[in-house]
């Protein structure tokens, strides 16, 4: 097994509670662990059924910010745990980390951060 990570990827959205967050984008960052059989991805060399496409994860999470509006952090990550699990079946274990940057909260917080994990 190995595992494959996407960092620190940045998309707006319009989750939160309050009429502000639902008006105004916020910048949220996602972090994805994805721990699949990289010896048979590399074993094959090529882009096909084996491999985690990490271009395609990364579209499918900006799809997900585009398309969806939700009131909290826990919901935007599990389901988005939920999508990414469903398109990876080579996926064996699947970590994602939400962060909403500077919530409107007084005084200062850099983020707010949910963790999710899905296990075959």
């Amino acid at each position: 097994m190995g595992i494959i990570r996407l960092h620190n990827m940045d998309f707006f959205g319009y989750h939160g509670v309050s009429e502000a967050e639902k008006e105004l984008a916020k910048r949220y960052s996602v972090d994805v662990e994805i721990e699949y059989d990289t010896h048979r991805a590399a074993q094959d060399d090529k882009l096909n059924e084996n491999v985690v496409n990490y271009e395609q994860v990364y579209r499918e999470i900006y799809k997900f910010f585009q398309q969806n509006k939700f009131h909290l952090t826990e919901t935007v990550a599990e389901r988005l745990a939920d999508l990414l699990f469903e398109q990876h079946p080579m996926a064996r274990r699947l970590t994602v980390r939400v962060r909403k940057n500077h919530p409107p909260f007084p005084g200062f917080i850099e983020w707010v951060e949910v963790e999710t994990t899905r296990v075959r």
